[in-house]
């Protein structure tokens, strides 16, 4: 443990770091093979939407010794529809059975008591109309829309478009994979679901807006410096929110861990099934493309813009030179600000520019200042 915080102070500090901007078409080509397989996984299986999209009815039982196949058989054989049968954790069943009108639902219950054996009146009937499922549906994309669209004004004012864009790249890969799963999975979209959905999509844009944040505070007047490219810059904002992002991710994943495989695969809540698994496959996505999608994809943008162009052209064709003079690439530790020119002035004075980003590696030790003054006027240097 003392080894890890070791390993994230030193990346937060920019001693040592990786080049994910540099490596950024691998993190692209894992990404689109992934949401490859989403899609895939829409396309063939479907989402399984439940009653609160399509309309239908909802049995609960109580405690019974009756197997969740054998209730699946009966439900189906008392409706003519197909049915989703949970068994809960107090040993009830949970019976869903869609496109069952209200008249319907009254004859399947006496059915499904008789084949329970048990009392008609315990037996918990709810009803859902397939109008009413489908204002809940468009209200959901409504929603959706809403949020993408405010997300995209309040990053294109607070930082630029292009954080914007990437910003929405990344949501859209998030809920694209996080919906893919479920349905290669085949739970159940309900409006827990969406609830779950929302969240991530919160939980995304936060990481990625401290990334961002920290990209923004660091490329201030960019153009006035001569050692770092943006794409490099982008790589130490990552690193230096690294840690961060992957101890609150973790933290995040350890409840909904526990509410999926426990609350939903232990105990059998239905409700717990269908909103942690939202959360937990969109809190990994979020982090995931936070780090290896939105700001990779902000550095692209911006290296395409006449003045990073040009910066890029500049500091390549430095550190040529001093390459081509043979002279010694290490790069001297000094704490700076982009658009100081003393600043940038006292790095010259003390050798050539660095050929590798500063983020890849560890950096050289700053020499020790000597003290001003010292010994002036007096041969052996020593106070008197």
């Amino acid at each position: 443990m003392s080894k890890l915080g070791n390993l994230g102070a030193r990346l937060h500090r920019g001693e040592i770091g990786y080049d994910f901007v540099g490596k950024r078409w691998i993190w692209y080509g894992v990404s689109i093979l992934i949401t490859v397989v989403a899609i895939a996984g829409l396309a063939v299986r479907g989402l399984n939407m439940g009653i609160e999209f399509q309309g239908g009815a909802v049995f609960t039982t109580e405690r019974t010794s009756v197997s969740v196949s054998q209730a699946e058989e009966y439900a189906e054989e008392a409706s003519g529809h197909d049915a989703i049968v949970q068994k809960l954790g107090n040993g009830a069943l949970r019976i869903q059975v869609a496109g069952v009108d209200t008249g319907k639902s009254d004859q399947i219950k006496e059915t499904l008591a008789e084949d329970l054996k048990t009392d008609p009146e315990k037996i918990n009937a709810d009803l859902v109309g397939p109008s009413w499922g489908d204002q809940i549906a468009n209200k959901a994309w409504q929603g959706l829309a809403i949020f993408m669209v405010l997300v995209v004004i309040y990053l294109a004012i607070a930082f630029e478009w292009r954080m914007a864009v990437a910003a929405l790249v990344a949501l859209i890969h998030d809920i694209t994979i996080t919906v893919g799963v479920y349905a290669l999975v085949g739970f159940e979209v309900t409006p827990g679901t969406v609830i779950g959905l929302l969240t991530i999509l919160g939980y995304s844009l936060y990481d990625t807006v401290v990334v961002f944040d920290s990209l923004k505070e660091q490329t201030k007047d960019i153009t006035k410096q001569t050692r770092w490219t943006y794409s490099e810059i982008a790589d130490r904002s990552i690193n230096g929110t690294l840690v961060r992002s992957i101890n609150t991710t973790v933290v995040a994943l350890l409840p909904v861990a526990g509410l999926l495989f426990i609350g939903g695969g232990v105990l059998g809540a239905g409700m717990l099934n269908d909103i942690s698994l939202s959360l937990f496959v969109g809190l990994a996505a979020g982090a995931y493309s936070s780090i290896f999608i939105a700001t990779p994809l902000v550095a692209d943008l911006k290296e395409r813009e006449p003045q990073i162009k040009a910066l890029r052209k500049r500091i390549l064709a430095k550190r040529a030179a001093a390459a081509a003079k043979g002279e010694s690439l290490e790069t001297p530790v000094v704490e700076r600000t982009y658009g100081d020119r003393d600043a940038e002035d006292a790095e010259d004075a003390e050798g050539p520019e660095d050929a590798t980003p500063a983020v890849v590696g560890p950096r050289a030790q700053r020499a020790q200042p000597s003290s001003r003054g010292r010994g002036r006027g007096r041969p052996s240097g020593k106070r008197r």
